[in-house]
This record gives structure tokens, sequence and C-alpha cells, in this order.
């Protein structure tokens, strides 16, 4: 007998329940916020708000949407020169708009890589990704977390055009990824280098690439606009080449509405308000500082030690870290549980998300509460 499509629901959704896996949506609430992507506090910026409604202003027979794809009716001068700008922000030929970060990996991994090509990526790589490559039709491994040995054995063995996926800064572990040495083999066996940048754009300037200088030795970027910037959408930054090659056969791209004018504009605004206002960068830096100060101590609850906005508390199993979790949510802090499957088993976590907007005092509490837990 053939299983029903509810059957199936039904039986997955349990087992969900079952391992503590399952998810809810959650609408916003009044705690502190230490689980949001929103490093910089734009999403919320009363200056940043006030920009961006000036602006608008200015062009008061603005469409209010898109009307279509790119290709079709949703091009303007406006977006291509937007896109020139922020190219040039970050030293690179060229860059294309879209709609999001996971639009973006999954178009790009989806119909660059050819049959008979390989993609490496980080084992920690983001889904979006991983996505995109199963979609494509060359060979794909995975090598070890930022292991430059496991990395180099499967560069030998790869065949056809080589595409490693690293991210800049990982997004469920906030470590670095060693840029200089990734770029280093990929140059050795001329494979293609392509860094998702998404957790590190505003976080360290405008993306640890452009902090280390090796524009040059990458072919593609991701910086994403939902993270840093409080907004939504992306840019792929690469050459003339691939731009043109994407606009052709990135399937994503060709066949999704574009972003309207309102939300390029507000892209535009916040890239500038971004460039205006380094001190931000520096005081993120300082509360991450802060906070990494007042963790437990190593003996007492395995925890990260990263000079960015992401934190993690290891904390083994799904039901203890939801119990912890909820433990700080009761108390006023907004700490979300990172569970498996989307990390390993054995490697569950919270996740801490610092901000600028958060006081000195809150970190403090929460590094109190943190620690009365691990006792």
């Amino acid at each position: 007998m053939i299983r029903g499509a509810d059957e199936m629901m039904l039986d997955k959704l349990r087992l969900r329940k079952t391992d503590s896996t399952f998810r809810s949506l959650k609408t916003e609430n009044n705690l502190y916020d230490f689980s949001s992507n929103d490093y910089l506090g734009f999403s919320h910026s009363a200056e940043l708000r006030q920009a961006i409604d000036k602006a608008l202003k200015k062009h008061p027979n603005a469409s209010n949407g898109a009307t279509g794809s790119r290709l079709l009716s949703g091009n303007s001068a406006f977006t291509e020169a937007l896109e020139e700008e922020i190219a040039s922000y970050h030293q690179s030929e060229s860059g294309l708009i879209f709609n999001s970060g996971y639009t973006a990996n999954s178009a790009l991994f989806s119909c660059l890589p050819q049959k008979g090509d390989t993609i490496l990526y980080d084992e920690f790589i983001h889904a979006s990704v991983i996505d995109g490559a199963r979609l494509s039709f060359a060979a794909r491994f995975k090598f070890s977390h930022n292991n430059l040995e496991d990395l180099e054995k499967k560069l030998k063995r790869s065949t056809g055009a080589c595409y490693v996926a690293v991210e800049s800064i990982y997004s469920m572990d906030g470590d670095s990824a060693d840029l200089i040495g990734i770029a280093a083999l990929c140059a050795k066996y001329q494979a293609y280098l392509i860094v998702d940048e998404a957790h590190a754009f505003g976080v360290t300037g405008t993306g640890l690439v452009d902090s280390l200088g090796i524009q040059q030795q990458v072919f593609a970027r991701l910086v994403t606009f939902g993270k840093a910037l409080g907004l939504h959408g992306s840019i792929i930054l690469g050459t003339d080449l691939l731009r043109d090659y994407l606009i052709n056969f990135a399937r994503p791209f060709i066949y999704t509405t574009a972003l309207p004018f309102s939300n390029l504009l507000a892209i535009q605004t916040a890239y500038r308000h971004l460039l205006r206002h380094p001190e931000l960068q520096i005081t993120l830096r300082y509360k991450s500082s802060l906070l990494r100060a007042n963790l437990p101590l190593q003996h007492q609850i395995k925890c990260s030690n990263n000079i960015g906005a992401i934190n993690c508390l290891v904390i083994s199993g799904n039901t203890k870290v939801i119990q912890f979790s909820h433990l700080l949510q009761s108390k006023g802090f907004d700490v979300r549980p990172i569970l498996g499957p989307t990390v390993p088993k054995g490697s569950e976590r919270l996740r801490i998300c610092i901000h600028t907007h958060n006081t000195d005092n809150e970190i403090l509490e929460l590094c109190h509460h943190i620690k009365q837990q691990s006792q």
C-alpha cells in the first residue's frame, strides 16, 4: 500500500518532536536581543531610517514594485549603477544583485560548475552552497573544517575545474577561515576560491577579503544585506565575465522578480551609512571582548573565543541546550539554541550574537546567568 503524503508528513514531524528538533515560528518578543544577525543595529536605526526616508522623497515617481525579472521589466539604470558602486567599495570588477544570500549561493553553485568539475566545500559551509552544489552536475566533496591539510588532499584528487567554497566568518561557530592559506592552496592547484562574506561584511570592515587585501586571489564573493546592513538582498562580486555568465545561466536570477526600487535605494543608503560610521565596528569589537572576558572558564563549559560578533557555548544534546536556552529567555535574554542536525550531533550549542545596541550591563548580566547555570 502506498503511503500518503499526510501520513509521511505526520511521521516525519513526530520524529522531529521525539528528537527535540521540531521547529516552529515565533513572533517578536521583548527580550534583550542576543540572537539576531543585526550586528550593527541598522534594522532599527532611527538615523538610517531618516536617511532612507529622505532619499525616497527625492524619487516621488518611483515604482512601488519591480514589475518583473531583471531580464523582463525589472532592470533599471539605478540598479546597474548601484552594482557598480558596491563593486567599487570592494575593489571588484563587477557585481550582480540577487534577492537573498540563499538565492545567490544556490544560483552560483548550480550553474557554474559543470559535469566533470569538482566542488570542495568546508564541512560547516552554509546550506545554500550545498543545495546549489546538489543541483549542479559536478562532483562535490566536503573537507574538514578549516583544515588546510585535508583541503590539499582533496585538491590533489579533484578533476576538471575545481571550486573551493568557504565562509570568511562561519555562521554557526563564528570563527574565521584561514583565507590567506586557502587562497595560497587554490593558487597552487589552480582552483577557484569562492568566499561567502555574509557574517564578515560590516563586522570586519567591508569583509575579511578586503581587510586582508586578497581581492585578486578570490574568484567570487558573496555579500549579503540582511545581516550588518539590516535589510534584504545580496550581491555576487567577481569579473564582468562572471556577471554576464550569471545573467545568462543562473536560473534563480533569470526567473525571479527583481528587488523593488525602494529596497535598492535602502541598500545604497545603508552602504553609505556603514562607510561613514567605522566607529560602529570598534564598538562591536569592544562589546564582543566584554562578552568573552566574562563567559565561564573552559573547564566549566566549552566556549568559543571569537573576535567577531558570534560566540558559542557548546552544550551537547538537543534537550539540554533547549533547556539552557529557555532558562536564559526566562531571565529576559533572547539566546537561541542551535540543534542537530543543523550542527553535528554532540556539538549542539547556544549561539550568542553581540550587537552595538547591547549595553554593557546586559552583556554582564547575561554572563552572570550563564555562569550560574554552568556551575
